[in-house]
């Protein structure tokens, strides 16, 4: 069936151009080509099956499928055989004739292998890690060996294990006598070092509920002492934890992190296809900082608050509703994007989209490093609990209030990442080369055009949109001088406070978020950048009529998840080699 699926599709990209032919026929009415869904489909299967065999432990709970399968931590044993899966598809690729391709599995070949490279390349850098932490843990490679006797079902010298695990319990007392004085550690060797002890720990567990009670010898000899190991490595855990404090700023925030440095933003921009240097992209966004602080003058003289918009800010927060109000409030705001995006006839919505999106609760833990709402499959709806103290829960409120909220709720779910969730499951289902700048970027991109159409109708609605449009110049400024050790986490704080206008809480949780939650350094810049390539593609193919709105959106959510760069790529048949390197300058020429 799929053959014919491709053959159809082959006709009629050949007589038909490219945007009539999104109009007229689904993109996932074919597939491209054989070659490349093919290869990657394997290639994915592939590393399901050598994640889930050579770490018995894994039960898919450190990652998702395919390309998103997260193998930090992995043992030396697993991590050495994914990296000769990489090379085996990396000799794949060179074999294919990359000429003879049609353009969207063009840039599938060049996603592929380039995410391949980054792969081997990690790979690389995970095992030095591995290797500057090891001398830690003395009894690895001990307790690897056991689990790989395990996954075949041998018998086990019980009472030799028994005695040996003991020993290990002893000698990760002396290993915290040692930790205890050792300043030679970083941040990413402590980090590592977590990693392996909850591999060994996940190693253990696994032979222990694998034997225990089946096998007799194991049941009488090892239960006393596996608890006993285990226990000790939690503890071990702990104290590397611990020594995180070292890394605490010296400031009042109590936020600990680790400046990645000009060079390695610089690596991580060029993988992401974003050819502007860190200094660049803050000059960009001090421009569009520039044009919010203009608007934003114009809504606060609207309120009748003249240039004070901090005051005009004031009264937008204060305007939330009442404490156990907050789920209702989010269904109204939701129902009326929805009704914006139908009614302008702007992107396809299925109804079962539209039917299953739900509501969670967000815990007070959660509310300490996302003070606002999240989403995907269902928003996650921020706002205080009766445990949280007086003023942590009117921040809260005053931080989610009605007219802050409705510039994010279809950016959490429709058309946002509610939408994308459900169509990268159905479309282009291989492929998924997603990044913060695709996922984050085509919510942000949203919000900007909403603006446009003149969905904020009233001065407030204005300045809860100005608010986070603010906050994302504010994201990609603080976060940027952080990395390239310019500023403090408590500068970044008062950065948010102060020219932003967030509720200091708040501001403390967005920055700890940034630099305590081990995210990527170019994660907080994902959101405007990724917006404004959506945004200039925009400009190129519906604002010269060479798409309708409706035809350019949904051919972006059936193309499945990729750098911008590549989805501009594909739309505008963009010459491309299988060593392509990004170059699109898409801020140039461009205003807010």
């Amino acid at each position: 069936m799929r053959n014919y699926r491709f053959l159809f599709g082959t006709l009629l990209s050949l007589l038909i151009p490219a945007a009539t032919l999104f109009a007229q026929v689904s993109p996932d009415a074919y597939v491209p080509c054989q070659e490349m869904p093919n290869l990657m489909e394997n290639y994915n299967a592939d590393l399901r099956a050598l994640v889930r065999f050579y770490n018995s432990s894994f039960y898919g709970s450190r990652g998702g499928f395919g390309n998103n399968v997260n193998t930090e931590g992995a043992s030396p044993e697993l991590r050495g055989r994914l990296d000769e899966l990489y090379h085996e598809y990396l000799d794949k690729l060179e074999h294919l004739d990359f000429k003879g391709l049609p353009q969207e599995c063009k840039v599938d070949y060049i996603l592929f292998k380039r995410n391949l490279n980054e792969k081997v390349r990690a790979s690389a850098a995970e095992a030095a890690q591995y290797n500057k932490v090891m001398h830690w843990f003395p009894f690895a490679d001990s307790i690897y060996a056991i689990e790989k006797l395990r996954r075949r079902g041998h018998v086990l010298n019980s009472e030799l294990l028994a005695k040996d695990w003991f020993d290990y319990s002893k000698a990760i007392g002396g290993l915290k006598s040692k930790l205890k004085g050792d300043t030679s550690m970083d941040m990413d060797g402590l980090y590592e070092a977590g990693l392996v002890i909850a591999d060994l720990r996940r190693s253990i567990s696994s032979i222990n509920e694998f034997y225990n009670g089946y096998d007799p010898l194991f049941t009488w000899w090892m239960p006393k002492t596996y608890k006993e190991l285990d226990d000790a490595m939690a503890s071990y855990a702990a104290q590397f934890k611990e020594k995180n404090s070292r890394f605490v700023a010296d400031d009042k925030s109590g936020i600990a992190g680790h400046p990645v440095g000009r060079e390695e933003l610089i690596r991580q921009l060029k993988f992401e296809m974003i050819p502007y240097t860190p200094e660049e992209l803050i000059d960009i966004a001090n421009k569009e900082f520039a044009w919010c602080d203009q608007e934003m003058l114009k809504a606060s003289r609207e309120m009748g608050f003249g240039d004070n918009w901090k005051a005009a800010l004031e009264k937008v927060k204060n305007s939330y509703v009442p404490a156990g109000e907050q789920p209702e409030m989010i269904l109204r705001l939701f129902n009326e994007s929805v009704d914006f995006l139908k009614k302008n006839d702007l992107v396809t919505i299925p109804p079962l989209a539209e039917e299953t999106w739900g509501m969670i609760m967000m815990t007070p833990e959660r509310q300490l490093v996302n003070p606002f709402f999240t989403g995907g499959n269902e928003i996650s709806i921020s706002y205080p609990t009766n445990t949280m103290e007086e003023d942590d829960r009117l921040m809260s409120m005053r931080g989610n209030n009605p007219y802050l909220s409705r510039a994010t709720v279809h950016h959490e779910l429709i058309a946002g990442h509610n939408l994308q969730a459900y169509m990268n499951q159905r479309y282009r289902s291989y492929r998924n080369f997603g990044s913060g700048f695709w996922t984050e970027g085509w919510s942000l991109y949203w919000e900007l055009l909403l603006w446009d159409l003149g969905f904020p109708k009233t001065p407030e609605d204005k300045v809860g949109m100005l608010f986070w449009h603010m906050h994302r110049c504010a994201r990609i400024i603080f976060s940027l001088n952080y990395h390239l050790g310019k500023w403090t986490p408590e500068q970044c704080i008062d950065f948010l406070v102060d020219r932003v206008g967030h509720e200091r809480a708040n501001a403390a949780g967005e920055v700890r978020r940034s630099f305590e939650g081990h995210y990527d350094p170019l994660y907080q810049l994902a959101y405007l950048t990724g917006g404004r390539q959506f945004y200039a593609m925009k400009k190129e193919l519906v604002d010269t009529h060479k798409m309708t709105y409706k035809q350019f959106h949904d051919t972006i959510l059936h193309l499945n998840a990729m750098p911008i760069e590549m989805i501009r790529a594909i739309l505008e048949k963009q010459p491309l080699d299988k060593d392509y390197t990004t170059k699109w300058r898409f801020y140039d020429h461009m205003t807010p």
